[in-house]
């Protein structure tokens, strides 16, 4: 039944996005997309009086005594988020900072349902601890149980930790008071308005597609209007090629004060979804090779693929967030063998979503990606002075 419902949702979401980027014609797909118009329209009075009722005070926000760092997006998806978060830890971590990343936990397993039941019957809801994906020494959870990213952070940053709920004031207190944090980073908190006091704002904007196609949700990607943008206080053009003077120029007119750095999403090794062995740069060059992810935006994780000397005879591209059956996996196994691959490679992101095989007949990897800044590095360690010693 599980498995139905995943199926059902992830077709109804492919479908949406299709009409959301025209991608379907027709009458149906028309009237969707009017549909959809109207509630952007509702969405967008929803946040601007929301964002009112914040600024006179009508919906309190918490300060909590140590330095915050949101880092988010206008858009929804697709801009590499997780990389910079993590460039943020390490380099707050170098500068002596005591660093906690707190997470929502996107599409991560909640507790069964009799126990969040029996718990509000008891009206503990309140109480219950964020769940504790890295307490900074060890891993403690699952992909399933903490999501994606969190999990894939938690990987990453050994010494940082890492913590999942939805109440990220709550989370934020616990990481205060249980592990002694100075430092908190909130993943995908740009529209997080609770938290507020020593708060530093990042968002990033994807260099290919900025703006998304211009409209609010639930007819476009954006999250809010364009207009927000003033809010931030260091802006990341991911996914640059070194020559965004004209995006840099949007950008500048509508925040004139914040920092603008260009970073890439570098590529560093390849690592064995499995065994753990790794590989150099060098390992797909005159290979064949398949692709397969479940990310937003897949074309630039296969065109990275392309750049590095991959001859790619198959991709396979699932839903966002996908979690990954045993035989989902063997069909791509068979698949790329039919077409002769000699690898399949998939995102560090998607590993964490693979199941254990009973055969591997092909070796698969993952692409261990990195940020590497393009221009604005002194803004960028200017940032971190600031965030560290204010």
């Amino acid at each position: 039944m599980r498995e139905t419902i995943r199926a059902w949702t992830e077709a109804l979401e492919t479908f949406i996005l299709g009409v959301i980027f025209e991608q379907r014609r027709g009458k149906r797909a028309a009237a969707v997309r009017l549909l959809l118009y109207f509630f952007s329209k509702l969405f967008t009075l929803a946040i601007k009086a929301r964002r009112y009722l914040h600024n006179v005070r009508i919906l309190r926000d918490s300060t909590v005594g140590v330095q915050v760092i949101a880092i988010g997006n206008l858009t929804v998806g697709g801009t590499g988020k997780t990389p910079v978060v993590e460039k943020f830890a390490r380099e707050l971590q170098n500068q002596g900072r005591k660093v906690a990343i707190l997470s929502r936990g996107y599409r991560s397993k909640p507790p069964p349902l009799h126990q969040r039941l029996f718990k509000k019957l008891l009206l503990q809801h309140e109480i219950t601890p964020p769940r504790v994906v890295s307490d900074g020494k060890s891993l403690l959870l699952d992909s399933e149980s903490a999501g994606d990213e969190p999990f894939m952070l938690a990987s990453n940053l050994k010494d940082v930790v890492v913590l999942v709920d939805k109440d990220r004031v709550k989370s934020s207190r616990y990481a205060i008071e249980r592990f002694g944090c100075d430092t908190l980073l909130l993943d995908d908190g740009f529209q997080y308005w609770k938290l507020r006091g020593r708060r530093w704002d990042v968002v990033l904007i994807d260099y290919q597609q900025p703006w998304g196609n211009h409209h609010l949700l639930p007819r476009g990607t954006l999250r809010e209007p364009v207009t927000h943008l003033a809010r931030a206080n260091t802006i990341f053009i991911t996914k640059s090629n070194g020559h965004s003077e004209a995006l840099r120029n949007e950008i500048t007119q509508l925040n004139p004060k914040a920092g603008i750095i260009e970073c890439v999403h570098h590529p560093v090794y390849f690592e064995d979804v499995f065994t753990g062995e790794q590989q150099g740069l060098e390992f797909l060059k005159q290979k064949r090779v398949a692709a397969m992810s479940g990310i937003a935006q897949p074309e630039s994780f296969e065109n990275g693929l392309r750049n590095l000397g991959a001859d790619l005879v198959y991709t396979k591209r699932f839903a966002d967030h996908h979690r990954f059956s045993q035989q989902e996996i063997l069909n791509v196994i068979n698949r790329s063998k039919k077409r002769q691959a000699e690898v399949i490679v998939t995102t560090q992101k998607d590993s964490v979503r693979f199941t254990k095989l009973d055969r591997r007949d092909l070796p698969i990897y993952f692409m261990r990606v990195e940020i590497k800044l393009l221009s604005g590095a002194k803004d960028f360690n200017d940032c971190v002075r600031q965030i560290c010693f204010q």
